[in-house]
């Protein structure tokens, strides 16, 4: 028996294909849950389905498509229904605010936080039917720490963490907790490139008081918690999963005798 209990859970999972995504899918799978992947790309998601096994079933689904999210929910309710929707889908369309158009704008706040609602709504609404279930969003620690030249980025991941607390305070009285893990440097398929550079590896690195880049495992084990029976009184929190990194700035404060 699982320490996390969540055997014979069905956990929808937005984003699957991508790299915090997988380690999710995978480790809801190695803990006895069925996994649904939910991607707009079905040649990321569809092997991983296959390899999980277990009843895991992707779904090609687009978060900025209400009408897509919507024939995704209809499929798992009518198979029963979601335990867990954890929300990690994400995209990323850097830029000065300056400069950033309205259509790059528009399309990161409809993926990274209006998909968010939907899906939530969407999944929603069967565990409130049955008066039990449990949300997770992927937020960031650039929602409190303002990331620059990342367009709406920083915007979009702010608003993700109120979400999840307004949707624990109008939720929870129905049986529903919602919980943010916010990610601090993770090198993922998405940030890959950022790390290309040795040198830049190292820098990065040290600014990190672990001394170390965030693996998607390292997240994909705060998000298990959170959505786990281990966590039943925990709603509207936000875990931060940085390596002590948005606790490092006054470090960098130069001071006399202090290195």
């Amino acid at each position: 028996m699982s320490w996390l209990g969540l055997e014979g859970r069905t956990v929808v999972i937005t984003g699957a294909g991508g790299g915090i995504g997988q380690a999710l899918a995978r480790s809801f799978a190695a803990e006895g849950a069925r996994a649904i992947l939910l991607d707009r790309d079905l040649d990321r998601s569809g092997p991983l389905a296959e390899q999980l096994g277990g009843g895991a079933l992707a779904l090609a689904c687009d978060l900025a498509d209400p009408g897509s999210v919507a024939a995704a929910a209809g499929r798992v309710e009518a198979e029963g229904g979601a335990d867990v929707l954890v929300n990690s889908a994400a995209i990323l369309r850097p830029g000065a605010l300056e400069s950033v158009s309205p259509e790059d704008w528009s399309a990161m706040l409809a993926v990274n936080l209006t998909g968010y609602l939907t899906a939530a709504q969407a999944f929603g609404r069967g565990m409130l039917g049955r008066g039990r279930g449990a949300l997770v969003h992927v937020a960031s620690i650039a929602a409190s720490q303002p990331q620059p030249a990342s367009g709406a980025y920083s915007a979009s991941k702010a608003a993700v963490a109120m979400l999840s607390r307004q949707l624990a305070a109008e939720w929870g009285p129905r049986g529903l907790r919602s919980n943010c893990v916010s990610p601090g440097l993770v090198l993922t398929p998405m940030s890959a490139a950022f790390y290309a550079d040795p040198e830049v590896k190292v820098r990065r690195e040290a600014m990190v008081p672990l001394r170390r880049i965030a693996s998607p495992q390292d997240m994909a084990d705060a998000v298990l918690y959170l959505a786990s029976d281990r966590a039943a009184y925990v709603t509207g929190q936000d875990i931060v999963v940085d390596g002590g990194l948005s606790q490092s700035l006054m470090g960098l404060v130069p001071r006399p005798g202090y290195a």
